[in-house]
């Protein structure tokens, strides 16, 4: 039996800063529990997957997590244009209506704050699965869950954020969740133009997490507990010599990996470039597709939450 307590108060998933230390506790603890069960426990439930960009491991992910909790799925893969937001329907009047329809809805959507939009309106639960460069709540707490798995825990937990963390949502929300554990480490390895946003440091400043702004991988490799790999984004650069210069510095490969301490693991929210060599692959500290994996095990346990 999943644990109930003290989840049942959870509506909606907008932020991952609606989640404090017990709560991230008690929703690994149901995951755990989860992780290869399959039963009929949402036979009755219906999951509508509305996304408005294109995924695959999130939408592939929460589809696979209520098929094996028994429940069914609906939606599409491209609302922009098959779906009446084509015509000028408002996301609102979209969520309203779907709604009626099932009993969740995850969205993903291209505008900052759509998901908060989407939760004021809805008359069902509403689990936010990206929301253009502002946040993905459950990407970052399958990466925390990672960390716990990985690492064996987050309290000290040291952290090197590489890449596009101006515009990188995953990063984002990964750093805003781990700043409410005691004692962790932030690093953040990335190029100007991209480093990470006033917002995020405002927020750690608040909070006294210790942070250290740098662009050279290379330098702080071998002192932490994990690397956080990202793709640098073509599209935010105006000179393609610049993105060249910034992607080539961020590469991950052997000769890298060979400063990264043995028991330190590198992660990576995927889908990679080629920012990290697939040479690396076979490397036992590279836990990018074990992550992955436990993306299906924790929105198991968010649908059960929400749902059962």
């Amino acid at each position: 039996m999943a644990l109930r307590e003290p989840l049942t108060r959870l509506r909606h998933v907008v932020s991952s800063e609606q989640f404090h230390t017990e709560e991230l506790a008690a929703l690994f603890a149901r995951a755990e529990a989860l992780d290869g069960v399959r039963d009929q426990r949402l036979s009755q439930r219906i999951m509508a997957s509305l996304f408005y960009e294109p995924s695959t491991r999130t939408r592939l992910s929460f589809e696979s997590a209520m098929l094996r909790l028994g429940g069914s799925i609906l939606g599409t893969e491209a609302a922009h244009t098959f779906s009446s937001a084509i015509k000028g329907e408002t996301l609102e009047d979209t969520v309203r209506m779907v709604s009626t329809y099932a009993d969740i809805i995850v969205l993903r959507h291209d505008q900052q704050g759509a998901a908060a939009r989407a939760a004021a309106v809805a008359t069902v639960p509403v689990i936010n699965a990206g929301d253009g460069p502002g946040e993905h709540p459950t990407q970052a707490l399958l990466d925390l869950f990672t960390i716990q798995r990985e690492v064996g825990h987050i309290d000290g937990v040291s952290i090197a954020f590489c890449g596009d963390l101006r515009f990188g949502r995953t990063a984002r929300s990964l750093a805003l969740l781990m700043a409410q554990y005691p004692g962790v480490r932030f690093i953040f390895v990335a190029p100007p133009v991209v480093q990470v946003g006033a917002d995020i440091i405002a927020r750690l400043d608040e909070r006294r997490v210790p942070y250290t702004l740098t662009d050279s991988l290379r330098d702080v490799i071998g002192d932490v507990d994990v690397v956080y790999q990202t793709r640098v984004q073509r599209e935010r650069f105006t000179d393609p010599s610049e993105f060249e210069q910034a992607n080539s510095a961020f590469r991950i490969d052997r000769n890298l990996m060979r400063l990264l301490r043995p028991d330190a693991v590198l992660m990576h929210p995927l889908p990679r470039v080629d920012e990290i060599a697939s040479e690396v692959d076979s490397d036992p500290r590279a836990a990018y597709f074990r992550q992955a994996a436990n993306g299906v095990t924790i929105r198991m346990a968010l649908l059960d939450t929400l749902l059962w």
